[in-house]
């Protein structure tokens, strides 16, 4: 593995464990020629997964382009990057357990929102209005609704 500070081809493992989803497995390395620490991850190289566009275009699925959506909409938010990591991990479970061989984009959107809706409400408004489009005001406050009507809803059972 090539160390990511001198580009040394030699590094040996230290430490190997999985990852909580037991499909990928975490090794910290150390570089033979610096010294430097890192983290590489391994993982089952899956069968190619298209993503068919709202416009119609077919893409490569890309665990990169849900994780970067994810930290814009939790940007300045108590979300910490392993929850993220491991609401990419269960989203692309999801998509998989599928076994299509092509998703649409809506699918994995609304996979990501129910659980990031979980984690924290700010960033499930974020990432549903760039990925739902909101058009005008209305749609926004309905979503905002939806959202209270949740959180208030163990409030009135606890009042029962």
């Amino acid at each position: 593995m090539r160390c990511p500070k001198c580009h040394h081809n030699s590094s040996r493992v230290i430490d190997s464990r999985q990852t909580d989803d037991g499909r990928t497995i975490r090794r910290r390395r150390e570089c033979e020629n610096c010294g430097f620490r890192f983290t590489t991850f391994e993982r089952i190289e899956e069968t190619p997964l298209l993503v068919i566009k709202k416009d119609g275009k077919r893409e490569e699925f890309s665990r990169d382009k849900i994780l970067r959506g994810l930290i814009r909409s939790a940007e300045k938010r108590p979300v910490a990057m392993e929850q993220m990591e491991q609401i990419v991990d269960h989203v692309e479970a999801r998509v998989r357990a599928l076994g299509e061989n092509e998703v649409s984009t809506n699918l994995i959107g609304e996979y990501v929102m129910e659980d990031l809706k979980d984690v924290d409400e700010i960033s499930y408004i974020r990432f549903a209005s760039v990925y739902r489009q909101f058009k005008d005001m209305s749609v926004f406050l309905k979503e905002l609704q939806e959202i209270v009507e949740k959180v208030n809803e163990p409030e009135d059972e606890a009042k029962k």
